[in-house]
């Protein structure tokens, strides 16, 4: 931590008496700087990516052929699961709430989050809950083997490891619940005078009704873990046919949560991506207005399409034709922002650095997985598709060249101002081109693989899938090494990477720009008083005291 602690930081914070930053390890355990929140966020959400990656590099390493080569069934299916429950719960929600943390004060111009100490507690919270998904492996019976969906009545006839996971499912939920309270209340209420909810940055936009979202769902996938709980210890048969119960109860309710969840990877990435642009077209956002509402039209659309996850579950054709329609009318909000983005970039004057390579690839590559996710809108065309691996392209797509893609491209364009230092640019490029190649040899063949009716979630397969899972499981390990270059590119920048300008970028024109590079400790003593234009521009600045 004393990398972090002596590049973070300029040195002389701490000649400030009572403003003087803590040292040492209290300073990160009784951390309620909004800063050192944010740092601690990103680097455990860094280190779960990690984890779940290698998850994943032992599912492609059994599917590089037929056959089973390393893994029991039983152990490929515990690492599908826990793949998929690390990188949603432990690397993606904590990384776009570490960015929240470090940049929602900066560009609103808040003194710090609203409630200091519950965001610390919201973050320490999160480590002891991956460590219970963790041991999960080495207890008897094996960690959970259900699929991140956990679908009854599977899940109420697992080994303990599945009551860990609960657990673990419960703690983190506890987590992004208190870390959201802590956003809403911060935008709410701690906006510096200028800064109207309509002139605010896309990225306070896309937190804010992120939070509401986790706050509305949270609970839900808490109820229906507890309901598995008390289907398997406590004689309950919620999800149990023979007791009364409906296993496709248990799909209804999570999928209530787990769609919404999906916005919640996704909403925060379009605020990001909604900054990156107009900065390195030199050019305003085009249609702010309109990202605004599109950004509310997705939050309330996806609590109307939960059941098109379960077209293949016999619900009534009424049903499916209502949940298609809704489904294909999700796609129309986010037409509009891939439409205004490009709008942004027309007629701009554009340069190409890392954190605008990364977000043009994420606008290119999550439009792909959008599409193909109309395509299994379709009711007749997803009973086909159903649970092959089709699906599993679609949803990376969406979540990886989506969520993943645009955290890169945020890291690298506040890199300078959270360090006070530049990346190697050649190395974030490379990392860039590097990940676009291996990351589509990776998943774009298994839209082919569906279509031929592979099935997901298997150790073996039939030899006709041979090539293209071969083709698949190659770029995996190549986007998987690719990352290990962001990692030491980082490492390196932040003890000799050359100093930033205070504006590094020339384009970017929010708050966070306006004061100094790194980052103080504590940003404004005093609210700054603003003239703002839309996406939280900066048109002038009065008054404001920061160190």
């Amino acid at each position: 931590m004393t990398a972090i602690d002596s590049a973070l930081q300029p040195a002389h914070d701490t000649a400030h008496g009572h403003h003087a930053k803590p040292s040492g390890i209290t300073r990160w355990l009784f951390a309620t700087n909004h800063k050192d929140i944010g740092s601690l966020y990103l680097w455990f959400a860094f280190s779960m990516f990690i984890f779940g990656g290698v998850l994943a590099l032992c599912i492609r390493a059994e599917l590089f052929r037929p056959g089973l080569q390393f893994w029991q069934p039983e152990l490929f299916n515990q690492f599908t699961t826990l793949h998929g429950l690390i990188m949603v719960f432990g690397a993606i929600m904590p990384a776009f709430t570490g960015l929240a943390n470090w940049m929602l004060p900066l560009m609103i111009g808040a003194p710090d989050m609203a409630f200091a100490r519950m965001n610390n507690w919201s973050f320490w919270l999160l480590p002891p809950a991956a460590l219970l998904l963790l041991i999960s492996f080495a207890v008897p019976g094996g960690a959970a083997a259900a699929g991140w969906t956990l679908y009854a009545p599977l899940s109420t006839q697992m080994g303990m490891g599945m009551d860990l996971t609960i657990f673990a499912i419960h703690i983190m939920g506890v987590s992004s619940i208190m870390g959201s309270i802590n956003i809403i209340v911060t935008i709410l209420n701690l906006r510096a005078p200028g800064m109207t909810m309509m002139k605010m940055p896309m990225f306070a936009w896309a937190s804010l009704i992120t939070a509401y979202l986790i706050i509305a769902v949270m609970p839900v996938l808490a109820g229906v873990v507890t309901m598995v709980l008390t289907d398997r210890h406590f004689g309950t048969h919620f999800f149990n046919a023979a007791g009364g119960g409906d296993p496709v109860l248990y799909q209804h309710i999570f999928w209530f949560f787990g769609h919404p969840e999906v916005y919640i990877m996704a909403l925060p990435a379009f605020g990001i991506v909604s900054h990156i642009i107009p900065t390195f077209s030199r050019k305003p956002l085009f249609g702010y207005t309109s990202m605004v509402y599109a950004t509310s039209s997705i939050a309330i659309l996806s609590f109307m399409v939960w059941a098109h996850h379960m077209f293949t579950t016999g619900m009534p054709a009424t049903a499916q034709l209502f949940f298609m329609y809704a489904t294909m009318l999700i796609a129309v909000p986010t037409g509009v922002k891939v439409f205004n983005w490009i709008g942004t970039m027309w007629q701009g004057s554009m340069s190409f650095e890392t954190p605008m390579l990364f977000a043009i690839g994420f606008i290119c590559l999550f439009t792909v997985g959008g599409l193909s996710g109309v395509t299994l809108s379709i009711a007749a065309i997803d009973i086909q598709l159903q649970d092959t691996y089709y699906v599993v392209a679609h949803f990376h797509y969406v979540l990886v060249a989506g969520a993943l893609f645009s955290l890169f491209a945020a890291v690298y364009y506040w890199f300078p101002k959270m360090t006070g230092r530049m990346y190697s640019e050649f190395w974030g490029k490379f990392h860039f081109w590097w990940s676009l190649l291996w990351f589509n040899v990776t998943f774009f063949p298994m839209h082919f693989l569906g279509l031929a009716g592979m099935p997901r979630r298997i150790p073996d397969y039939n030899m006709q899938f041979t090539d293209f899972n071969t083709m698949a499981s190659v770029g995996a390990f190549c986007f998987g090494l690719g990352q290990l270059i962001f990692f030491a590119n980082m490492l390196h920048s932040l003890r000799h990477g050359r100093l930033a300008a205070a504006k590094p970028w020339e384009g970017a024109d929010t708050l966070e720009w306006q004061i100094a590079t790194p980052a103080p400790y504590h940003s404004f003593v005093e609210a700054p008083d603003l003239e703002v234009g839309e996406n939280g521009r900066i048109d002038a600045m009065h008054g404001g005291k920061n160190h």
